[in-house]
């Protein structure tokens, strides 16, 4: 099953094609900008026994050095299936469309990142017939940017730094920078990175991060995701707020709670509980009472 990160990784180049060149340059290879890029049909299949499909694939055109084929692959963990299909990709790229060919894996932890940028070859042992070099983006060589003014000069790379980086500890300070460099901007350029990197982190705890920061800096924005991040972050502010009041208004009576009791308070959601339990507060004379009936 295709994951959100998958998704996000590749199609992020889909919206932006001129990253690529920001991208080949961190990784020490010079690509110059593209002047027009083509989406082309991700799907490889030969004749009819196995289907094959590249996540993203563009046609990139440059100003001096030619026209050439980027296949973009997403990569969640490591696959030993791609040692065969990541050639097959490339050689039958280059036999369709009679242009160089670059694979670019995009990836969210090292191991991973590691293990897609080994070289494949392919012949015996005293002769490579073949030989893939993947250029491999990653946590390892993807920029840490937490300064705004630099994710404002190019939002397209701070989102996908912030996604390649979805795992690093720092990760709130990353998606923090990026949503104060979205405010003021226009919706048309700001709605598909707010998507884009919601998607890109998928369900892991920093998901919720964004949607916070998203509903506090951007809350003009109109897209459908947005709409909901936002909605989703009021929500868990509101339950928060009045989780704490709770604790407060039994902190100030005197009344003890136990560890697994706030625990229990602070991690609730649901606001009508919430509501319950503060009215319950106010005239509880142990922090068992609050808990009445549930």
């Amino acid at each position: 099953m295709v994951s959100s990160p998958h998704e996000a990784m590749h199609r992020i180049f889909q919206e932006y094609p001129g990253l690529f060149s920001r991208v080949s340059e961190l990784l020490g290879v010079d690509i110059p900008p593209p002047t027009s890029a083509t989406a082309l049909p991700t799907d490889l299949t030969e004749a009819r026994p196995v289907e094959r499909r590249v996540d993203t694939l563009l046609r990139i055109e440059t100003e001096h050095d030619g026209p050439f084929v980027l296949a973009i692959e997403a990569q969640g963990k490591k696959d030993p299936r791609k040692t065969a299909s990541w050639p097959y990709y490339v050689s039958y790229l280059h036999n369709r469309y009679a242009l160089p060919v670059l694979l670019l894996v995009v990836c969210q932890d090292h191991a991973t990142a590691e293990w897609a940028a080994r070289p494949i070859a392919i012949g015996v042992r005293q002769w490579q017939t073949l030989a893939l070099n993947p250029l491999v983006a990653g946590p390892h060589n993807m920029p840490v940017i937490t300064d705004v003014a630099e994710a404002r000069k190019d939002l397209a790379l701070a989102t996908l730094a912030a996604i390649t980086h979805a795992d690093n500890p720092d990760v709130g300070a990353i998606l923090k920078t990026l949503s104060a460099a979205l405010r003021d901007t226009p919706e048309t350029i700001a709605d598909p990175i707010v998507e884009l990197t919601a998607q890109g982190l998928g369900n892991r705890p920093a998901a919720q991060q964004w949607r916070n920061l998203v509903a506090v800096d951007t809350s003009f924005y109109k897209s459908f995701m947005s709409e909901e991040i936002r909605d989703e972050g009021r929500a868990q502010g509101r339950a928060q707020g009045r989780a704490e009041d709770i604790l407060l208004v039994l902190g100030e009576r005197g009344i003890a709670v136990p560890e697994r009791m706030h625990r229990q308070i602070a991690d609730c959601g649901d606001p009508e509980t919430l509501r319950r339990w503060l009215m319950r507060a106010v005239t509880a004379t142990s922090a068992e009472e609050i808990f009445t009936e549930e």
